[in-house]
């Protein structure tokens, strides 16, 4: 893989892999956004509209879904990576930040180490949400490879994906294929030691979350020598969804701190 700087460009059009829904030519920083398991770039449509215009948001659109659904898709985090980390490059010529929700946390911290390591680029900010620090073992079991009505149970318990998704075959036909390759792909993430960030790290986790508890998420404190926050929202492990107005203000506070 060429992780060459010398192709950065300034032009949005042209990627599959992240989509800006309300580009911002004037803005000084991007905000690139991964999402939770069985999640796309819609998750992140609106939020460009709730970012001052300093502020360019830029959702991933992984393998498998959006304009991509064609595309195989992955179940293992380094081949992920490795691909976003490609993708990635041309749009690095401004400053960024990173936010991740869930699997989309380990990606964002994933996808930050190989940026530092490979070309010497760290987000300014990164925004880790639902989710465990990459050392600590989950709290529940593999549930990846379940049958069918084990893991539909499983994700009605999660009460992350739509009742009417659910209760629909032939969407559920195209649903459960993406949920079970996310699911594998998180459940089976083995941390690899490596040195800590330099950049902040700004964490949320859910106040009713039975699966992330705030003692699983402050040791991601523990992988950056820069500031570290963390910020109990009210909620399950869908804050993201309930409540997305309140956690973009704690990310436009954060991202005020850039200089």
């Amino acid at each position: 893989m060429n992780y060459a700087t010398s192709t950065m460009t300034t032009a949005i059009k042209g990627s599959k892999s992240f989509v800006c829904a309300h580009p911002s030519p004037p803005a000084s920083l991007r905000l690139f956004c991964f999402p939770y398991a069985g999640g796309s770039s819609a998750v992140f449509r609106e939020w460009g509209k709730a970012m001052p215009r300093e502020v360019e948001v830029l959702a991933a659109e992984l393998p498998g879904r959006g304009h991509r659904i064609k595309e195989s898709l992955v179940h293992r985090m380094a081949p992920l990576v490795e691909g976003l980390a490609t993708a990635i490059l041309p749009f690095l010529d401004k400053k960024f930040a990173f936010f991740g929700h869930s699997m989309g946390a380990t990606l964002a911290f994933e996808l930050s180490q190989l940026l530092s390591t490979e070309v010497g680029l760290q987000p300014a900010f990164l925004f880790v949400s639902g989710r465990n620090a990459p050392h600590v073992p989950m709290r529940k079991p593999l549930t990846y490879d379940l049958p069918d009505k084990e893991f539909i149970a499983e994700l009605c318990r999660l009460n992350g994906t739509p009742r009417e998704v659910l209760e629909h075959p032939e969407l559920l036909s195209f649903v459960l294929p993406v949920l079970r390759a996310d699911f594998e792909l998180i459940q089976t993430y083995k941390f690899s030691s490596k040195a800590p960030l330099t950049c902040p790290i700004i964490a949320f986790a859910g106040s009713k979350d039975p699966d992330v508890l705030p003692e699983d998420v402050e040791p991601w404190s523990e992988h950056t020598h820069g500031r570290f926050t963390m910020t109990i929202m009210p909620g399950d492990h869908f804050y993201l969804d309930s409540l997305p107005a309140q956690l973009l203000q704690h990310i436009r506070t954060g991202l005020k701190f850039i200089s």
